[in-house]
């Protein structure tokens, strides 16, 4: 996990260095925005991939509620119409397994960072995106599993998230449909899909 880490805000501040000093002389830019959002967001693993998130080891158990709400906070600033950045809250929800002598534990997640977007005007009122960034995570574990208390062998770290999605411009309102995948472990990733609405100052 750490190496991809590194790897990952390697790229991400080689993209900030490169285009730097060509978005912060950019003419047009819409400047500062913020937003909330909600919807869902869903595991994208295996009941046997999530055991082996866990470190006790205790598997013969199954996924028994692998979607929840979700629900974020972003706020951003557009350099010009084709690149901003944005620092984010996502709480992502809670994760259930159950075993099969039906006790359970809940793994309640969330994070925050920031991304960079890259952006293609359609339109003056229709943006498409795409968007890739850093996120601190943390899971927490609450119950057991056949009488032991499940403890997380990496309960919180730093992350790739990227995604996509489409916005539409009423200035000074926006909404927002996006997709997003937080790629916290190779064991543990939650796929979201939310709507959102913000404003241009």
């Amino acid at each position: 996990m750490k190496l991809k880490t590194l790897v990952a805000a390697s790229c991400a501040s080689t993209v900030m260095l490169t285009f730097a000093p060509l978005v912060m002389a950019a003419p047009n830019a819409d400047g500062l925005y913020v937003g909330i959002g909600t919807g869902f967001g869903s595991l994208k693993n295996s009941g046997g991939d999530v055991g082996d998130f866990i470190s006790d080891g205790i598997d013969d158990f199954d996924l028994h509620d692998d979607d929840d709400n979700v629900f974020k906070g972003f706020v951003g600033f557009e350099f010009n119409p084709y690149f901003a950045t944005e620092l984010f809250y996502t709480d992502l929800g809670r994760t259930r397994i159950k075993s099969i002598e039906g006790d359970s534990t809940s793994l309640d997640s969330y994070a925050y960072g920031v991304s960079a977007l890259g952006k293609l005007p359609i339109t003056s009122w229709f943006t498409l995106f795409a968007k890739a960034g850093i996120a601190k995570w943390e899971t927490d574990a609450k119950g057991s599993l056949r009488g032991v208390n499940a403890d997380l062998d990496d309960q919180d770290g730093a992350d790739p998230v990227y995604g996509a999605g489409a916005q539409f411009d009423f200035d000074p309102l926006l909404v927002r449909a996006e997709y997003e995948r937080y790629d916290f472990d190779s064991d543990y990733k939650i796929d979201t899909f939310t709507a959102s609405v913000g404003y241009k100052f």
